[in-house]
């Protein structure tokens, strides 16, 4: 079924993720991520509320009652900071139990509420169709963000693949993005960030599908990036 195609991904993702925080010790939980100043505990907290978050707007999605993802900025950061040095064992306990319920409010999901557009935290509109995978992008980049044995290169093509088309439709829908070209080397992947391009003067970034992911989320300098074009790589837009 395709509600399973959508679903089966996601869970893959979630069991790989707690599968790295397992790993982890008590102390290594409080050394940093690539978020600073985010520890490792507090990326594994932002993913179980981040889940939480998306329930919410599933909920506003089924019922048609305005629901935000979150109440505020300062609620965010709070719930975060609260749960960020809590033992391993509680933080895996907390990712699953955040699995489950977002399995579920997907499921609740009527067909008609597939079309419902509801608004994120960012102010960008979505319907359940894009809302429900941007959890595998949640996922996947903050599992490289943790540091611990899984980086972009470990991220699956076809998950690493959506999640790049997600960053650059977010960035077409943005004023003021520079016009750049990015190609994957290792699958057929191409996009025009900003606009509008021009095949003879748009600097062309390539690279692996990783290397490109890595850059566009700001993990990365980019180093193993070519461009041409222009004599330097750029910063990636910011993302989120």
């Amino acid at each position: 079924m395709w509600l399973n195609a959508a679903l089966d991904p996601i869970h893959e993702s979630t069991e790989r993720f707690i599968a790295t925080v397992r790993t982890l010790s008590d102390a290594e939980i409080r050394q940093p991520s690539l978020v600073p100043p985010w520890t490792r505990g507090h990326t594994i907290t932002h993913v179980a509320r981040a889940g939480d978050s998306l329930c919410r707007l599933l909920a506003w999605a089924r019922t048609g009652v305005e629901t935000p993802q979150y109440s505020s900025v300062e609620a965010r950061a709070a719930e975060i900071d609260a749960g960020a040095a809590r033992p391993t064992a509680e933080l895996v306990a907390d990712v699953a139990a955040g699995a489950d319920r977002f399995a579920e409010a997907v499921r609740a999901l009527p067909e008609d509420a597939w079309q419902a557009e509801v608004r994120m935290r960012t102010g960008e509109l979505r319907t359940p169709h894009t809302l429900v995978p941007a959890r595998l992008r949640e996922l996947e980049v903050h599992h490289a963000d943790l540091t611990a044995g899984y980086g972009f290169a470990d991220i699956p093509p076809a998950a690493a693949r959506w999640i790049i088309d997600d960053i650059a439709a977010e960035f077409a829908r943005r004023d003021g993005v520079p016009a750049l070209r990015i190609e994957a080397l290792d699958s057929d992947l191409t996009h025009d960030l900003g606009g509008p391009a021009d095949s003879r003067t748009t600097p062309l970034i390539a690279g692996t599908q990783a290397a490109l992911l890595a850059w566009l989320t700001g993990r990365s300098t980019g180093a193993d990036l070519s461009i041409t074009g222009a004599e330097r790589l750029p910063a990636a837009p910011y993302w989120i």
